[in-house]
């Protein structure tokens, strides 16, 4: 099942790591079909059946409901997408013989350990988001044997909705800011999982088939985060973000509840496809630059 090397297809092709993927992809002149939400709903099992079905080697699944308070109050569209949906699409990889690539994320987790998790650790999601992923992930081992799961963090890049650009929007209009302290994870840049993406379909096979983490290296807070964020705006552009204040998730209080450490240990991604850990600062460094070059673009 799944021929390393051969066509690939990539469903949610238009969210920050789809776009990620197909520019890499481009670079490379691999052979990818790229299908949108307007493309293709994965929720519609005849829909996946006959868009999967013709002899990709490999499907990487990026389509996702990821609206984490919204799940709140819309379950059963999360379940339709996270769970059903990734259901649907390994019982067609199964069928049609490609091997299967599918995203998953840390709030499958429930953030209690107190050290970083490793892929056979205990799942406990706390919220409607973390339950529809983790049910995902139980859908894809059950229909189809070739497949490889990959979980993931605190995602940014240029394209799409995430905290780095939600960041730059407040601090553009705000003095102070308060940001949560007591939450770790890894921050990823959308563009080196897109590698570890493409270098995973390169070297898909039996052995490798299985679970695993792929985030960035270093642990962090959301507040720290930030303020990485604005230090990196103020040295590329010379222009001082917000005063960044430190509160406690008591004091913020959200619609879900998150894990207060879903730090990802990714040794096992890494040893397996020989990959190097993610400098995750590095690749804000060049998210910043491209959006804050473009902004000053707009703005002449």
């Amino acid at each position: 099942m799944g021929r390393a090397g051969g066509p690939l297809l990539l469903l949610g092709a238009d969210g920050q790591l789809g776009r990620e993927v197909q520019g890499l992809a481009a670079a490379r002149g691999l052979a990818l079909t790229a299908l949108a939400r307007r493309d293709l709903d994965i929720t519609r099992r005849d829909a996946v059946m006959k868009a999967v079905g013709e002899g990709y080697a490999t499907v990487i699944n990026a389509a996702a409901y990821t609206a984490v308070d919204k799940a709140e109050s819309e379950e059963s569209l999360a379940l339709s997408v996270n769970r059903d949906g990734a259901g649907f699409v390994a019982e067609a990889c199964h069928g049609s013989g490609a091997a299967l690539i599918h995203i998953s994320t840390d709030y499958v987790f429930d953030g209690l350990k107190g050290a970083p998790y490793r892929e056979d650790d205990p799942v406990h999601p706390l919220g409607v988001y973390g339950r529809s992923k983790e049910a995902g992930e139980a859908a894809v081992r059950a229909a189809c044997t070739g497949h490889v799961i990959l979980r993931t963090s605190w995602v940014f890049g240029a394209a799409g909705a995430n905290f780095v650009k939600t960041m730059l929007r407040l601090g553009g209009e705000r003095a102070e800011m308060s940001i949560v302290a007591d939450q770790y994870g890894c921050p990823t840049p959308a563009a080196a999982l897109a590698a570890a993406l493409l270098a995973v379909a390169e070297k898909l096979g039996p052995a490798s088939y299985g679970t695993y983490h792929c985030a960035g290296a270093a642990r962090t807070s959301w507040y720290d985060f930030a303020r990485a964020i604005f230090a990196g705006q103020e040295t590329l552009t010379g222009r001082a973000g917000p005063q960044v204040h430190p509160i406690a998730t008591a004091d913020y209080p959200t619609a879900a509840r998150r894990p207060m450490d879903s730090t990802l240990d990714s040794s096992l991604f890494q040893a397996t496809f020989g990959q190097g850990p993610i400098d995750w600062r590095g690749g804000l460094q060049d998210v910043l630059r491209d959006l804050l070059v473009r902004q000053e673009q707009g703005e002449r």
